[in-house]
């Protein structure tokens, strides 16, 4: 009986395609809708995981997330140096800057300034130069999105853009900055280009502010406590300090609360999900209806309802497992294709996965039952009748 089932679902070619096109479509939307708002989450922590040496940042208690930096004095960095269990203590410098461009241009970035003698904090990935190169006169390094997008050289209309390449000079606050490598790093929550220097350098790039101390990097000593230090720390200086993983939870928070693209995204994924119920469930309920007569025949030969009701079942949960097969399919292409760019990308993990899966089987047990429903009701001598 279950491979009758199954002819009957392979034999009415078009109600078959229909259905499977209809969740494949909804497992897209499911997946992928969720995998870029992960993807989108994830930026707005991205320099934290670049930067993964430090135990501690030490911040301004105004702060509400990474790029909220608020100014400090640089004789901070000395009282947290002196705080029992700091192994090390490093400044960093994270701000805004307008870049001018060989043409002219004007483009707004992310500077960011790392310690002149250690460099920590600095990309962990260098595809041209060297880290050590920024011990060089007026030397910067670029981000390789950067490079290749906002601050590509723009040398007329229909003309493909030049990317920044080692060698040429950029012009910050009116200073020269000389490009002595391209580096790697993880796109940030607004996608705008980075500049990678010293701290020294920095200030001297944003002159015009009186605090530049944007955070305190720590690493707490072998034994240590990391979160006891923590809170030495915030307790003799005032300032706040976080682990790193407190500093994302933070940041993240604050994305989540104070923006609506979580309400975006998910309206978007239960538009899906009810197309993808409401266009399977009519589908299905059609292609039963259509055999309706065959149904009939069963039931009259002695085939019980709960055998009928188990083909349904079958019919639905197949059309489910080849419909979110192809829908996952799609969406795995389609993040292979953004994975490492600094545009539009999206996360696929195996929760996401599962979810979406339990997503489908709900929309396919849901036409199932309302197939069922019909089925149960019929009476096989009004099939005979017709």
């Amino acid at each position: 009986m279950y491979k009758i089932a199954l002819k009957m679902l392979f034999g009415d070619r078009g109600k078959y395609y229909g259905i499977v096109t209809g969740i494949a479509l909804a497992s897209v939307l499911m997946i992928q809708q969720p995998g870029i708002l992960i993807s989108i989450f994830a930026r707005t922590y991205s320099f934290i995981t670049d930067v993964a040496l430090p135990d501690i940042w030490v911040m301004d208690p105004m702060v509400k997330y990474i790029d909220d930096s608020q100014p400090m004095l640089d004789t901070e960095l000395y009282r947290v140096r002196g705080i029992r269990g700091v192994e090390w203590a490093v400044p960093l410098y994270k701000g805004g800057q307008r870049v001018r461009l060989p043409n002219g241009e004007l483009v707004t970035s992310n500077l960011l300034g790392f310690d002149d003698a250690t460099l920590i904090g600095g990309p962990g990935v260098m595809l041209q130069g060297r880290l050590a190169d920024l011990h060089l006169p007026d030397a910067v390094i670029v981000d390789e999105a950067g490079a290749n997008g906002r601050l590509a050289r723009r040398t007329g209309p229909g003309n493909a853009p030049v990317p920044v390449r080692v060698g040429d000079v950029l012009e910050i606050n009116d200073k020269r900055a000389r490009v002595v490598g391209i580096a790697r790093g993880t796109p940030t929550f607004g996608s705008q280009p980075i500049i990678y220097t010293t701290y020294t350098r920095a200030k001297d790039y944003a002159f015009s502010e009186r605090k530049l101390l944007s955070y305190i990097l720590v690493k707490v000593k072998a034994g240590a406590s990391v979160p006891e230090v923590a809170r030495r720390i915030s307790h003799d200086t005032g300032m706040a300090a976080r682990t790193a993983e407190e500093f994302k939870r933070v940041s993240l928070s604050y994305i989540v609360n104070n923006t609506t693209i979580v309400t975006n995204f998910g309206f978007v994924v239960l538009i899906g999900f009810i197309v993808g119920a409401a266009v399977t469930g009519q589908i299905f309920y059609n292609f039963t209806l259509d055999n309706l007569r065959y149904f009939g025949v069963f039931k009259a030969m002695g085939a019980s309802d709960a055998l009928l009701r188990r083909m349904i079942v079958l019919q639905a949960l197949l059309v489910g497992f080849v419909g979110f097969g192809l829908g996952a399919g799609i969406t795995a292409a389609f993040a292979a294709a953004t994975r490492g760019g600094a545009g539009l990308s999206m996360i696929m993990n195996w929760q996401l996965l599962a979810g979406s899966a339990c997503a489908v089987a709900l929309i396919v047990l849901l036409a199932a039952v309302i197939s069922v429903r019909k089925v149960h009701k019929l009476e096989p001598a009004a099939v005979f009748q017709s």
